[in-house]
């Protein structure tokens, strides 16, 4: 093995422990706040892609966890703020760790795909530019990946909150 084979392992290593870490910070955090509003719930920790993915899983009925990810999401979008901030409080880094709640993005993550490949068929049928409705950070990223798997390019356009994706040919 070469010297710059060996470093690449210590460093993916290296990000790997790191986002592990965060994981567990964020979980030690949602676990005080499941306490705090008598919520039951089991948190899963996993590693996707480049960052830290935690979720937040129904022992029973999911009822009582959808009062955390509220209309649209929006109480699921704060919490994960709250809870990078805990792990930035924690490591002094900036965290990109993404939250679900009861699959809820999971759940939005199919919806999501499923728009992007309308859009891209939509695009090369018509050879025109699509415009999507605005949407949140996450979700844009989602669509965007949908759109690059699928062979076409797409941007993001607009400010916040009225930011958007477009499809181009």
């Amino acid at each position: 093995m070469t010297d710059t084979t060996s470093t690449a392992a210590a460093e993916d290593t290296d990000v790997l422990t790191r986002l592990e870490q965060e994981g567990e910070i964020a979980a030690d955090y949602l676990e005080g706040l499941l306490d705090i509003a008598d919520l039951d719930g089991d948190i899963d920790m996993d590693v996707e892609g480049d960052r830290a993915a935690v979720s937040i899983i129904a022992d029973g009925p999911t009822r009582d966890l959808q009062k955390l990810v509220g209309r649209d999401g929006e109480v699921l979008e704060a919490l994960q703020e709250l809870t990078r901030l805990a792990v930035h409080r924690e490591t002094g880094e900036r965290s990109r760790l993404m939250l679900d709640i009861a699959g809820h993005r999971a759940r939005k993550r199919e919806k999501l795909t499923a728009l992007a490949k309308q859009a891209v068929q939509q695009v090369k049928d018509g050879g025109e530019p699509v415009k999507l409705k605005p949407m949140t950070p996450f979700e844009r990223k989602v669509v965007h990946d949908a759109v690059a798997a699928a062979g076409l390019r797409s941007e993001s356009e607009g400010e916040e909150p009225q930011r958007r994706v477009v499809v181009l040919p």
